[in-house]
């Protein structure tokens, strides 16, 4: 039975459950069962007492993220943000409602990589505005800076190095904050890594590191309970960006060095980051000759890309493959590729 959920601030909400063939057949009577979902007042005090609750549920959806797929994820994340956009137009205090507008922001942010994550560049950028309009009406200019950092991700998975170095500059003379500008540096790392450029990717890294360092020492006393910003499963994030960068400018051997003892620190539940981890991995090892060492640790990807369903680690898939499939004759490269095939949903050649 087909469900609609209609969300508007100005027109109300309302859920509509169809007959099957209704669905089909617009010319019958559309719903059997209706009703508006009708925004209650919000008292002083209340939306705070709100806040802490959608700041868990923020939580726990970047946790749900690490273990399924978008399709399950977006679902939560924008209804929850549709609430607290609601909650926020009904708040008494200024300060309440720009609270509640900037996590609103960072479920909007969020919703912008899930649609990456599920292969639709043009929804994650559509997500990526919303969370700037949501951001600054809250109050929170910085988090427009932190979104340049997500338009580069986007770029750097179009291989297009040029526009990922363009808009991570733009992040780092934008922001104030040094975690972001640590962050925006990292990514330009990676940009300047896909345009060949050596020395202005080290430069990068190294800004990075250092930007990093400082904004963890500050975050010791940082009292805001704001989500942390950027990755929060990768506990080895310098070692994955700098080892992914040496592999793009060709040093393989060297990036094997700087991934190789990443995956194991990675928890066991962060299905999606220890999957991409091992693509990554796996295919610095392919390159580095190191075939089966890459084939032991593919099935670390392929056991969980389905469920995660993430178009950027299938592309990562589909290089390993095509560097698999140039070892015929080799049985632990046939197996891996098969393993690959399968995950893909793809014939194996």
């Amino acid at each position: 039975m087909p469900w609609m959920l209609r969300m508007s601030l100005d027109h109300g909400n309302d859920f509509v459950a169809y007959e099957e063939k209704s669905w089909a057949d617009p010319s019958l009577k559309p719903g059997i069962m209706s009703w508006p979902l009708v925004s209650a007042p919000v008292f002083d005090g209340e939306s705070r007492e709100a806040l802490s609750h959608f700041s868990s549920l923020f939580a726990e959806c970047r946790n749900l993220g690490q273990s399924f797929g978008p399709a399950v994820v977006t679902q939560i994340l924008v209804t929850s943000m549709n609430a607290m956009r609601g909650l926020a137009r009904s708040a008494t205090r200024d300060t309440d409602r720009q609270a509640v507008l900037r996590l609103a922001a960072r479920f909007a942010e969020y919703t912008g990589w899930m649609s990456q994550e599920a292969g639709d560049d043009r929804a994650s950028l559509w997500w990526t505005d919303r969370a700037v309009a949501l951001a600054n009406a809250g109050g929170d200019p910085e988090f427009a800076a932190y979104t340049q950092v997500r338009r580069a991700d986007v770029a750097l998975y179009r291989m297009d190095g040029r526009a990922t170095v363009d808009y991570t500059r733009a992040a780092e003379e934008a922001s104030r904050s040094t975690r972001i500008r640590g962050l925006a540096a990292q990514r330009r790392a990676q940009g300047h890594a896909l345009l060949g450029e050596d020395a202005e990717c080290f430069l990068a890294l190294d800004r990075a590191t250092e930007l990093l360092s400082r904004a963890a020492r500050e975050s010791e006393t940082d009292s805001s309970g704001e989500p942390v910003i950027g990755s929060m499963h990768l506990a080895q994030l310098a070692d994955f960006v700098a080892g992914w960068c040496l592999h793009d400018l060709g040093r393989t051997e060297e990036a094997v060095g700087r991934l190789a003892g990443g995956l194991d620190a990675i928890p066991v539940h962060a299905r999606r980051a220890r999957a991409r981890y091992a693509a990554r991995l796996a295919l610095a090892l392919a390159e580095a000759g190191e075939l089966q060492s890459a084939c032991s640790v593919v099935e670390a990807v392929t056991s969980s890309v389905s469920v995660v369903d993430s178009a950027t680690i299938r592309a990562d898939l589909q290089r390993l493959a095509r560097r698999l499939h140039r070892r015929p004759r080799d049985p632990d490269a046939r197996l891996a590729a098969a393993r690959i095939a399968a995950a893909l949903n793809t014939e194996s050649r």
